[in-house]
C-alpha cells in the first residue's frame, strides 16, 4: 500500500464519505426512494444554504476562532434589504450588494474587536449576534414580509426540475448556486498568502506574527468574509422560500459548526478543508432528510443528528489523536 492510498485511507474526509454512501444505501434498501430525482434535488435544496455559511465559518474555525453571530447578521441584512428597498430599484443586484454591505460592518466590527483585543471570538460573535437580533425585532419590528418582485423573480427562476415516476412528485433546485461561493474560499484558502496566513495563526498566533503574517489585518479579513457572506447569503435564502422569514435561520450557527467539526476540521484551529466542511453538512442534510424515509418521526431527527455529530466528531478527535500520537514518534525516533 503506498503512502497516497494511506493518506486517504486515514482521512476524515474518507470515513464520512463511506457513512454517507452506506446511510444512502440503507435508505435506499428500506424505502426504494433515496436515489430518486425528486429526493436527491431536495436534499441539494437543503445542503445549499448551510453549506454556504460553512464557508465563513471554515475559515473563521482554522485560524483558532468561532463565528455565532453570522445567521443573526444574514436575518438583519435580509429583512432591512427586502422591506426597504423595495421601491428603490427593480434590479435584484442592489440587494445583495447593500445585504453585503451591512453584514461586512458587522463583520468587520467582530473581527477589530477580535483582532485587536485578543477578545475571546465566541463572545464577541455571541454579543453581536445579540445586537443584530435585538435591533431587528425591536427597532425595525421584523415579522414575516412577502418578497418584493425584483427578488421573486431570481427566487423562481429554476435551474432544473426533477419528477419522481413512481409518486409523481416533483421537486425544483433553484437558480441560486453554491459553487461560486465554494470555489472563492477554495482559492482564498489553497491559492493565496492570505489563506496560508489564516492556517499559521490558527496553528500558532505566535509562530504566525515571526513569520511575518499580519495577524490583526488576516483576523479582521476572517470576519469581514463571515460577515459579507452572510449578508448575501440572508438575501439568497429569502429568495429561495419566496418570502421573509426574520427567524428562519436562528440556530444554524450550530448546525455549520457541527458538520465542520464533523467533517473533520480541528475546533482548536490549524487544520481544515473545503471538502470536510462539505461533507459534514452533506451527511447532516441527508440525515435530517431521510429519517422519515427510514420510518423515524419527524420528533426524533433531533435525536439521532445530535447522536451521529457527538459520534462522528469522537471518532475525528480519536484520530486526530492517533495522527498526532504517530507524528510525535516518528520525531522521536528521528
Amino acid at each position: 500500500m503506498n503512502n497516497k492510498t494511506k493518506k486517504i485511507l486515514h482521512s476524515s474526509e474518507f470515513y464520512v464519505g463511506v457513512i454517507i454512501i452506506l446511510f444512502g444505501l440503507l435508505i435506499q434498501m428500506r424505502s426504494g426512494q433515496f436515489f430518486t430525482g425528486n429526493n436527491l434535488v431536495d436534499i441539494l435544496r437543503s445542503f445549499t444554504i448551510p453549506v454556504m455559511f460553512c464557508m465563513g465559518e471554515l475559515m473563521v474555525l482554522i485560524s483558532g476562532g468561532v463565528d455565532c453571530s453570522f445567521p443573526a447578521i444574514a436575518s438583519l441584512s435580509m429583512f432591512v434589504v427586502c422591506k426597504y428597498m423595495e421601491n428603490v430599484t427593480t434590479n435584484p443586484l442592489p440587494f445583495f450588494l447593500v445585504a453585503a454591505l451591512i453584514g461586512l460592518v458587522f463583520g468587520i466590527l467582530n473581527g477589530v474587536i477580535i483582532g485587536k483585543y485578543r477578545f475571546p471570538a465566541l463572545i464577541v460573535t455571541l454579543g453581536t449576534s445579540s445586537i443584530c437580533w435585538g435591533v431587528m425585532q425591536g427597532v425595525f419590528q421584523s415579522r414575516e414580509y412577502p418578497l418584493c418582485p425584483a427578488l421573486l423573480s431570481v427566487g423562481k427562476a429554476k435551474l432544473l426540475t426533477a419528477t419522481n415516476a413512481e409518486t409523481g412528485l416533483s421537486s425544483e433546485l433553484p437558480m441560486i448556486t453554491i459553487f461560486m461561493v465554494l470555489l472563492l474560499t477554495w482559492f482564498i484558502l489553497n491559492k493565496t498568502m492570505l489563506g496560508r496566513g489564516i492556517y499559521a495563526i490558527g496553528g500558532d498566533i505566535i509562530a504566525a506574527k515571526r513569520a511575518g503574517f499580519n495577524v490583526f489585518g488576516t483576523t479582521v479579513f476572517i470576519y469581514a468574509f463571515s460577515g459579507m457572506m452572510a449578508g448575501i447569503i440572508g438575501v439568497f435564502r429569502a429568495c429561495m422560500l419566496q418570502a421573509v422569514h426574520p427567524n428562519n435561520l436562528e440556530g444554524l450557527e450550530m448546525t455549520a459548526i457541527a458538520a465542520c467539526v464533523l467533517g473533520g476540521v480541528s475546533i482548536t484551529g490549524g487544520k481544515g478543508t473545503v471538502l470536510q466542511a462539505c461533507l459534514g453538512m452533506a451527511l447532516l442534510t441527508i440525515v435530517s432528510n431521510s429519517l422519515i424515509l427510514l420510518g423515524i418521526s419527524t420528533h426524533w431527527q433531533n435525536v439521532v443528528t445530535g447522536i451521529i455529530i457527538i459520534a462522528g466528531t469522537a471518532a475525528t478527535a480519536i484520530q486526530n489523536q492517533r495522527n498526532a500520537k504517530k507524528l510525535a514518534v516518528k520525531l522521536t525516533e528521528s
